[in-house]
């Protein structure tokens, strides 16, 4: 395991704590809000951005670009290691195509040095809980190749499903109609989404109420989640929403059968696009 490292991004919404505990190397995305400099998305903090948000404030973002990757990546080579990069869905972003593009660029430079990216087409946790068991079999001592195709095979078989509490930030990106999100609005509607197997997020079906819309997710893991083994673990993300994460992580345990369940926040890049509210679901299944 000591002879190559696993590169990711930010996309992932991973904490510091699971950075550390996963012994990988995270690069970061960037955020702009309200025309200020752009920040790391490290260093933008999560809940401070929701509270911006709730008040109008409009945040941007930009993707890692290939001369960042290859400045940090350089830095692993020199020291004699070998790179696994696990991008963010390119479906949903540039910097997975960009991490490539470093790690084909680099190998010309490095020939003796292995440089291999998995477009994981997930996203947030979703990308975290990849990078999860990718990261623990390295841990365990696998190969990079064995872990590789680890990710590989099984990154459609990671499934996500989200929901959002208010539909404000969907229209801003497209992903409804203004009418919709008005009349959405009124009523309650709440949408049940998922990352398809483009890496693109999709709407699936509405609901009306917010518990409902946390309940459905629940229905989903309990339709799709695998056997005794693969329900070890699940990973919830929330957009400043962490009674409702708790509500959910207690739920499918009880329900579905999940031994462990880690909670993080959406973080500042993906959640300025998704919002306050948005809580999302994450696991695997036979399919997503």
């Amino acid at each position: 395991m000591d002879n190559y490292v696993i590169v990711t991004d930010s996309g992932t919404d991973f904490s510091d704590e699971l950075v550390r505990e996963c012994d990988v190397v995270r690069l970061e995305l960037s955020i702009l809000i309200e025309g200020e400099e752009p920040k790391p998305n490290n260093e933008v903090e999560p809940k401070k951005l929701y509270e911006l948000l709730r008040a109008k404030k409009k945040a941007t973002t930009s993707a890692i670009s290939v001369g960042e990757f290859k400045d940090r990546m350089r830095g692993i080579l020199d020291g004699g290691k070998d790179i696994l990069y696990l991008g963010f869905s390119s479906g949903l972003s540039s910097t997975f195509h960009a991490g490539k593009l470093a790690c084909e660029e680099l190998s010309e430079e490095y020939p003796d040095r292995k440089l291999y990216a998995v477009d994981t087409l997930c996203a947030s946790l979703g990308q975290g809980l990849l990078v999860y068991h990718a990261a623990k079999m390295r841990l365990g001592g696998a190969s990079i190749e064995e872990v590789r195709d680890f990710a590989e095979s099984n990154k459609l078989k990671l499934c996500h499903w989200f929901t959002v509490d208010d539909l404000f930030f969907l229209k801003r990106g497209g992903r409804v109609g203004a009418a919709s999100a008005v009349l959405g609005t009124v009523l309650g509607i709440k949408p049940i989404m998922h990352v398809n197997n483009e890496g693109k997020l999709i709407k699936v079906s509405t609901v009306r109420g917010r518990k409902a819309s946390i309940d459905a997710l629940c229905e989903k893991a309990k339709a799709s989640a695998l056997d005794a083994k693969a329900k070890l673990i699940a990973f919830i993300s929330h957009g400043d929403c962490e009674d409702d994460a708790k509500y959910l992580a207690e739920k499918i345990k009880k329900d579905v059968g999940f031994k462990d369940v880690i909670i993080g926040y959406v973080g500042s890049v993906i959640g300025s696009h998704s919002g306050p509210g948005t809580l999302a679901l994450f696991y695997l299944g036979a399919e997503r």
